[in-house]
């Protein structure tokens, strides 16, 4: 593999007259500098191949690499020297997925856990076929923030090789938050171009919002779940993790659309996706005329940094000189019930949802060495050391297999809920005619997960030590292209977002 620093040299120079530099490139960089015969796919998937290699002891973002990423990258190569133009965005471009999400190849999709370790799938995601179908080159599978292990590493026994989730890049300790972390930690640290993860409730905005990366959890079925462990249909999503909004943009390009494995979630969403794409939606000027509503209860309580509040008020101001009109001062109806997952009934209908849909799942698995939510437990108490039962326990997996399906009250708790979304943030958004809510960090992600609503987190500033933080625009089904006009004329205004340091985290283990 070339080395790291040697990559860097041939790979620094100008593309269209201006400077190309691997590290933080974008989407649309690379693609040039294909185009320009200034690099090759073989070349980026190297580099950050060798990224992993020095950072992810670590950092634990990635949790096994493809062994044909490189094959696949010389393909794309090939490909590209015999059709001239016309290719997809995310042709020859590095891919790094969740490990919840399947693929039927070499790599495993665990979960996270050592119960579903050689277990295979019948197919391709949905999501991944329809990366295939792009160009993408599948990089590896990222960490899930529960449970890590090494697999494609030759490290010494006690090298870094402990259980627990990635860390967070910028700072010592920090959380990095949710179990899409390991997505988010890869590409914020430059061991990944973009990444997919998924959401239930937070787990793509959360990990976006606190590792300085930009996190767009699409509307529910606008992208398929078909092959990914599922917790619930009813909330599940698959979005893109990147360090811009265009590059989440051309990702979500990508993997929208009907799946008939996921038929009446996707088919119900495919009416949101404009023709011609979301790309087009990357407007600098796409703050001028929108009216964002600013709801601060209870979300800058909970950020509990005056720092952050004064930070926010900088960027209100910063929206409204761009043409925004600045709804202050709103309320969600209900909020403090939304946000209690026991009071609203998200916890009740999750449980049984959760053991429904992940026993369909394990079913479906060709080879598995668990086919049920009570084998998963009696592996995890057969193993306690690997899976961390000691420490992480399992109540929440008891609990969902003592549910016995969706009964009424589980149907009384999703009622709730679409009473809630109704009476709150969709009444919100009606009365006021906005385009969006707009708040601080992503402490308001319930309020997109019990009604399947859009939301996107931008990095927004750092706190005095270093931590991240970024703004959060939600808004109804089907407002991906009003989030994105409004994302990046916010991030192309700030361009707030820098690569972290790594001064502050330790490269050695403690």
């Amino acid at each position: 593999m070339i080395h790291l620093l040697l990559l860097l040299l041939l790979l620094s120079g100008a593309t269209n007259g201006r400077d190309f530099t691997i590290e933080e490139a974008t989407i649309d960089d690379v693609q040039r500098a294909f185009t320009e015969e200034k690099l090759t796919s073989r070349q980026l998937v190297e580099y950050y191949l060798d990224r992993i290699e020095s950072l992810n002891p670590v950092l634990r973002g990635v949790i096994e690499v493809n062994p044909d990423a490189v094959d696949q990258a010389e393909r794309a190569d090939s490909e590209r020297r015999r059709i001239d133009g016309g290719r997809p965005s995310l042709h020859g471009i590095p891919v790094l997925l969740k490990d919840s999400i399947a693929t039927d190849d070499k790599l495993n999709t665990t979960g996270g856990s050592y119960a579903l370790l050689g277990a295979v799938a019948p197919r391709d995601a949905g999501v991944v076929a329809r990366l295939r179908n792009a160009g993408a080159v599948i990089l590896g599978k990222a960490s899930m923030s529960e449970w890590y292990h090494f697999r494609s590493y030759d490290i010494p026994d006690g090298w870094c090789a402990r259980a627990g989730q990635g860390l967070n890049p910028y700072v010592k300790g920090g959380d990095p938050c949710g179990s899409s972390s390991g997505s988010a930690i890869s590409v914020a640290a430059n061991m990944a171009m973009v990444s997919l993860g998924t959401e239930t409730d937070g787990s793509l905005i959360c990990p976006g919002d606190r590792n300085s990366v930009v996190a767009l959890k699409p509307t529910v079925g606008l992208t398929s779940r078909a092959g990914v462990i599922p917790l619930s249909p009813r909330q599940d999503t698959v979005g893109p993790i990147s360090r811009t909004v265009s590059d989440a943009a051309h990702v979500l390009d990508s993997i929208v659309g009907h799946d008939p494995r996921d038929a009446e979630a996707t088919d119900a969403a495919s009416r949101f996706i404009p023709t011609g794409g979301y790309a087009q939606f990357l407007k600098e000027d796409g703050l001028k005329g929108k009216r964002l509503g600013v709801v601060r209860h209870p979300f800058l309580k909970l950020s509990n940094a005056s720092s952050r509040n004064s930070i926010f008020e900088d960027h209100l101001r910063t929206l409204r000189e761009k043409g925004a009109v600045v709804v202050d001062d709103l309320e969600i109806q209900n909020i403090d019930v939304i946000l209690n997952p026991l009071l609203c009934g998200e916890a009740l209908a999750l449980l049984a949802e959760f053991k429904l849909n992940l026993n369909n799942y394990l079913t479906e698995l060709t080879a598995s060495p668990v086919r049920s939510l009570s084998d998963i437990i009696i592996f995890n108490q057969n193993h306690p050391l690997q899976e961390r039962t000691a420490e992480l326990g399992q109540d929440i997996l008891v609990a969902a297999d003592a549910t016995d399906g969706v009964g009424e009250g589980e149907r009384r708790a999703i009622e709730m809920m679409e009473k809630l979304s109704r009476d709150g943030l969709e009444k919100l958004m009606v009365e006021n005619e906005l385009d969006a809510m707009v708040t601080l960090g992503s402490d308001a992600s319930p309020v997109m997960a019990i009604g399947g609503f859009p939301a996107i987190t931008v990095p927004a500033g750092y706190d005095s030590d270093g931590m991240p933080f970024g703004v959060f625009f939600g808004g109804l089904r089907g407002a991906e292209p009003t989030l994105i006009e409004i994302a990046y004329a916010f991030e192309q205004a700030t361009l707030l977002r820098k690569p972290p340091s790594l001064t502050s985290i330790t490269l050695s283990c403690m």
